[in-house]
């Protein structure tokens, strides 16, 4: 990786953990609403799905081992393993998709950018749910877990895909 790029990832890597303490507590549910995933599907649209990729593991590493990088500036292993863990851990796959369907020209348009957005805010939302069920009932897991995010990630997406020309500039993605 050139040093150009690999810059681009670490500022992908703190454009995240920024996002992330924009945080809003849903007092019904143990996981917040964050910037987060604004931060993950920008980047990963921007820098494709191997630097997308990359910038979300950095992230993750550095919020596991210490740096207040997760909401509410937390860190550590135990954000990854708790409620909130699978959202984390979706992060991974949807960085990668949205990367990928930046590569194949998703990003270029409007509605196909706001859709890949959605795309990998949804599988975001999967892996979210899969680590949710093991701390809430399940015949409370999509009130708590899916419904309360689904109007932030459509704003999120719209952001997202809306801020795409500013990127481009940015890093000369033509």
């Amino acid at each position: 990786m050139s040093v150009p790029s690999a810059l681009w990832v670490v500022g992908a890597s703190l454009l995240i953990a920024l996002c992330a303490q924009i945080t809003i507590p849903l007092p019904f549910t143990p996981v917040p609403l964050t910037g987060s995933t604004f931060g993950v599907l920008y980047a990963a649209a921007l820098l494709g799905p191997r630097r997308g990729l990359t910038s979300v593991g950095l992230y993750l590493v550095l919020g596991v081992l210490g740096f207040p990088f997760f909401a509410g500036a937390s860190s550590g292993w135990h954000v990854l393993l708790g409620a909130p863990g699978g959202y984390l851990i979706g992060f991974i796959p949807a960085s990668y998709l949205v990367g990928l369907l930046s590569e194949r020209g998703w990003d270029r348009d409007p509605l196909t950018a706001f859709s890949q957005m959605m795309l990998g805010s949804f599988v975001i939302l999967a892996f979210g749910l899969v680590v949710l069920s093991l701390y809430v009932s399940k015949g409370t897991l999509l009130a708590k877990g899916f419904y309360p995010f689904l109007i932030g990630d459509v704003l999120k997406s719209i952001l997202a895909a809306g801020l795409l020309p500013l990127g481009w500039r940015l890093t000369r993605k033509k």
